[in-house]
């Protein structure tokens, strides 16, 4: 059976933990095999990427990464 959270696509969270403490954004997507969720403008590094047909040059791009949902807080609107 799968999880379920109160969490959704499209739900405004506040982060309650980690480096980006205190940053509110919109959830992207929700990861329920992970338990984790990301959030737009969170948590972002800077990934390599090799050289491919929808990148000709590759060099480096930056992505959001997952955050435990434990280390997020839905905001009311």
């Amino acid at each position: 059976m799968a999880k379920k959270f109160k969490i959704k696509k499209g739900d405004e969270v506040l982060i309650i933990a980690g480096d980006d403490k205190g940053k509110k954004g919109e959830v992207l997507k929700v990861l329920t095999k992970k338990d984790s969720v990301i959030v737009a403008g969170c948590k972002i590094v800077k990934k390599a990427v090799k050289p491919s047909e929808e990148n000709k040059d590759g060099g480096f791009i930056e992505k959001e990464m997952p955050i435990h949902i434990s280390n997020v807080k839905k905001v009311e609107a």
